[in-house]
């Protein structure tokens, strides 16, 4: 029997030194990445010290980072690559354009087909744009890109349209007239085809030039190391990719302190110096940055009413991808996808929420929803959980009624001042952990944080996401799932080589790629913003937020028809 029991012992004890063995090779690993996770090409950082990086794979299309090692199924891959063929921007036949040779808005112009046509509600209004250079030369190639919308002022009435790009200089817009009366065209230019090819090879070249920090701290002695998606050079790095999702996310080790010191993560700046000299003229807040294009003619239309039609109804589309998704009219969004109550006293906001739990999950942007609901329902009081200002997680409570609001950011790369290290949740992740149910509401939001990064980062974070979408709506199937999408912000020469509305867009149509087919809603935030009289803000004003606010509970409690 003491045999028995020795030899028990025994084999507990060998079982324990094999799990410590494990347990620190684990750790060590976490501690010091491979070279080949950071192999890749010549890196330039901060201070513009130059790293020769090892070169261990080669592709048709350049890798980054770790993101060569991902391990895709071929589903996986091909998507990636429909995806990529999808978004990809018309070039120059020439690398190398001068200025005086690229797309002046000023020589610019466009037309209405047919202006002096009868037009009523519904019918599709046809605009050709020239483009042409400084010297007043028409352009021979596309890739230039443009936003249009069609507005009413009097009404405060306006639209978006639907740019296609001839690849020879000129431009189609297609509108659909949705209300009687004069209706204005405008057309813009927002970055030359020349300056879109400088923001192609920032993206890819150039990942690192937004960068982040952590700190680490044990005791009263603390170190602050550099972090990012990936990090150049042979120093050891602290490796934080998320064990669920493979998120991969790595800072610099400190000098003396262990990786599970982090205490925090923040944006750390903007490199600067980005742009050689010619570049630069591409990118000119006067010249040729969000510029307006003018008419060669008549800028307007006269739209009559539609005959023997509900206006309530003659502005509907049975296909959820229509074009446009909806416009404004007396500053209310209509949207042409689905219903819209518009929420104009707290109690119906009230009554549309009780008894259920609303989860927030992304930006900024959508932290403009949590703090909209808390402001202008009084019951809804924001329970203060001693989070930084700006960066959550938030909570409010509205215990009469039994709502409970909550937002919390998405995972790094986020460009918010300090988050605790304990708080850098994965919004696939979260959803994992949310059991779901009829009176389970979420809503998600992310884009603005991934504009300096090659697609494939952005594509894998969404592709996490799916998974876990479709797992809740599989085991929770009455869960209501929104999206919000990206909007348009203002542009001058620095915000654009790091948010510029076309990496936004860009994202954005990925976005809608990947999450179409699936039971989730979208409010188009991109058509919302584009389409308003206010100028272009990164976070919409109230009224645009307002109008956000009622095409998201709209969804949460439809109207009856």
């Amino acid at each position: 029997m003491w045999r028995d029991s020795f030899r028990l012992r025994i084999f507990c004890l060998l079982m324990a030194i094999l799990a410590i063995v494990v347990l620190v090779h684990n750790f060590f690993q976490l501690e010091h990445l491979d070279d080949d996770t950071v192999s890749g090409s010549n890196w330039i950082t901060e201070n513009n010290v130059q790293h020769s990086l090892s070169q261990t794979t080669k592709t048709t299309r350049k890798p980054y980072c770790g993101y060569k090692q991902q391990i895709l199924s071929k589903r996986e891959q091909a998507e990636q690559e429909s995806l990529l063929a999808a978004i990809k921007w018309p070039k120059p036949s020439d690398s190398k354009i001068a200025f005086v040779q690229s797309t002046d808005p000023a020589h610019s112009d466009f037309v209405i087909l047919k202006p002096s046509r009868f037009f009523k509600v519904g019918d599709r209004l046809e605009v050709l744009v020239r483009m042409k250079d400084f010297q007043g030369k028409p352009k021979q190639y596309g890739g230039d890109y443009l936003q249009a919308r069609i507005h009413s002022p009097l009404l405060k009435a306006g639209a978006t349209g639907r740019i296609v790009d001839c690849h020879n200089g000129l431009y189609k817009v297609f509108f659909t007239l949705l209300w009687p009366g004069e209706v204005k065209v405008s057309v813009s230019l927002v970055h030359p085809s020349e300056a879109i090819q400088v923001l192609l090879r920032l993206r890819e070249e150039r990942p690192d030039r937004v960068y982040f920090k952590s700190s680490f701290k044990s005791g009263r002695y603390s170190e602050t190391t550099e972090c990012n998606v990936c990090l150049p050079g042979d120093l050891p790095v602290c490796n934080f990719t998320d064990l669920y999702t493979g998120e991969p996310w790595f800072c610099y080790k400190p000098r003396k302190l262990s990786c599970a010191s982090r205490i925090s993560h923040a944006k750390g700046g903007y490199q600067k110096g980005l742009l050689t000299q010619e570049e630069s003229l591409f990118f000119q807040s006067d010249v040729n940055i969000k510029r307006p294009i003018l008419s060669s003619g008549p800028d307007s239309v006269i739209v009559k009413p539609k005959a023997f039609t509900d206006s309530s109804g003659m502005d509907r589309a049975e296909d959820p991808t229509a074009s446009p998704s909806g416009y404004y009219y007396e500053d209310q969004w209509r949207s042409r996808t689905h219903w819209i109550h518009h929420f104009n006293k707290s109690d119906d906001i009230t009554k549309c929420l009780q008894g259920k739990v609303i989860h927030l999950f992304g930006d900024s942007t959508i932290r403009q929803w949590f703090e909209y609901l808390t402001a202008f329902v009084p019951d809804l009081v924001e329970f203060n959980l001693g989070s930084p200002k700006n960066v959550g997680p938030f909570m409010s409570v509205d215990l009469k009624h039994n709502i409970l609001l909550k937002f919390r950011c998405h995972g790094p790369p986020i460009r918010f001042s300090t988050v605790f290290s304990s708080e850098l949740r994965y919004i696939a992740n979260e959803l994992n952990g949310i059991v779901g149910g009829r009176n389970t509401v979420i809503a998600i939001t992310i884009w603005s944080h991934f504009s300096t990064f090659p697609v494939e980062v952005y594509i894998q974070r969404l592709r996490n996401i799916r998974r876990s979408v479709i797992q809740l709506l599989d085991r929770s199937p009455k869960t209501l799932i929104i999206i919000r999408t990206a909007n348009v912000q203002e542009l001058g020469p620095e915000v654009s080589l790091f948010n510029s509305d076309w990496y936004s867009f860009q994202l954005d149509s990925v976005m809608r790629k990947m999450f179409s087919g699936i039971a989730v809603h979208f409010v188009d935030a991109w058509e919302m913003s584009l389409a308003h009289y206010l100028p272009h803000n990164l976070h919409p004003k109230e009224v645009i937020v307002k109008n956000q606010i009622d095409a998201f509970l709209s969804y949460v409690c439809p109207l009856q028809t």
